[in-house]
């Protein structure tokens, strides 16, 4: 498990890898959080995963960042409940991750290497 510091607390962000990820998952004391866009979520997602999007749309000028998205994961999650945090391949993730440290999440924490890590996994319940 490596750690990144989130911007502006200090605190770190807590990564697990696939195998962890899988454990974790199946142990049913950790939910799952796909801050993927929704046309990439619909395309194939964690069982029992929620869909909150980071990036709102990627234009030729860049990421349009999602303004509510802290609330909306607040909406679903209290600041203590365990999930973690997944993407497609791991960096949209790692930075929702930081964001939820920052505004007080205590048991979150960043899936590395995203969903296609996790497909790769041989302890993913599909493989």
């Amino acid at each position: 498990m490596c750690s990144l510091r989130s911007s502006g607390t200090g605190m770190p962000v807590q990564s697990v890898d696939p195998e962890a990820a899988c454990a974790l998952l199946a142990s049913e004391q950790y939910g799952y959080v796909d801050v993927r866009m929704w046309e990439d979520f619909d395309k194939g997602h964690v069982a029992g995963a929620r869909n909150v999007p980071y990036y709102l749309s990627v234009t030729p000028h860049g990421k349009e960042r999602n303004p509510h998205f802290v609330d909306q994961v607040a909406v679903l999650h209290s600041k203590e409940d365990r999930f973690l945090v997944g993407c497609r391949s791991g960096v949209p993730s790692r930075l929702a991750t930081a964001e939820l440290v920052a505004a007080g999440f205590t048991n979150v924490k960043n899936l590395e290497g995203g969903y296609l890590s996790l497909l790769k996994s041989a302890s993913y319940p599909d493989n």
